[in-house]
């Protein structure tokens, strides 16, 4: 495989066109970001800890028959994927109160939720990845009506494999963000990654609130040990694969 042009630099990959107009290599970055990339800094070994862990998940759900745009690793920071068209949307799926749910309702951190919560937000940063009614979504055509029931029930899936994944990680779920796209045959696929960037982690058998964190707010919060969290999840999820095979 011969690597062209690049396509896209993100926040925290860089896209590749490849001698296949099909495959894309997504490189990944130690960069690191939050708050719409007000705060940033560097997350030494991320990109291969999050490719590594983003791979396994990914293989994963396609044994379950998720099928996402993962073709396979070539290296440790590497991901060759199938090229798709990304809905502008941010697919956040929550099992427990915190973050911008908390700050935005008053529910404690840490309220478990009767039930899992799907919510869409517009990847638009000028505006500020605002959340969107099922109403506006379709307002601004982001996806057809059919589309939007497709990847919540999707999402659904994947949340429902990742909370007993996580568990056998000795991990809890707290939320995730995920992103779907078209391929050429229109095709819906789970795209970009899963990864402690993606999602909200805690170490289920640590009660401290700071201590228990195992993802990116270690970073947004400065709460220090980061690159060891990253490392950490990675171990884990490694071991949880290897006692499936």
């Amino acid at each position: 495989m011969s690597v062209n042009s690049k396509l896209y630099e993100g926040k925290a990959k860089i896209l590749y066109a490849t001698d296949d107009p099909e495959v894309l290599l997504a490189d990944f970055k130690d960069d690191a970001t939050a708050f719409n990339a007000q705060k940033r800094g560097s997350i030494i070994g991320k990109g291969k800890i999050n490719c590594s862990i983003s791979s396994q998940l990914f293989q994963q759900l396609e044994l379950r028959g998720i099928k996402t745009h993962f073709i396979d690793s070539p290296a440790p920071h590497q991901m060759r994927v199938r090229a798709v068209k990304i809905f502008p949307l941010e697919v956040v799926v929550r099992n427990i109160a915190a973050g911008s749910l908390s700050q935005q309702t008053k529910l404690p951190v840490g309220t478990l939720l009767k039930q899992p919560l799907v919510e869409f937000y517009y990847k638009n940063d000028e505006l500020g990845d605002p959340l969107l009614t099922r109403d506006r979504l379709l307002l601004l055509e982001l996806a057809t009506p059919e589309q939007v029931d497709t990847i919540t029930n999707l999402a659904l899936q994947v949340n429902q494999f990742l909370q007993d994944f996580w568990q056998q990680c000795g991990i809890t779920l707290v939320d995730f963000k995920l992103e779907f796209g078209l391929d050429s045959q229109q095709q819906l696929l789970l795209a970009d990654e899963i990864s402690p960037d993606t999602c909200r982690l805690w170490n289920t058998a640590e009660a401290d609130p700071n201590l228990r964190v195992m993802d990116k707010d270690r970073f947004r919060r400065d709460l220090g040990n980061v690159e060891d969290a990253y490392q950490e999840v990675l171990q884990r999820v490694l071991q949880a694969v290897a006692s499936k095979n």
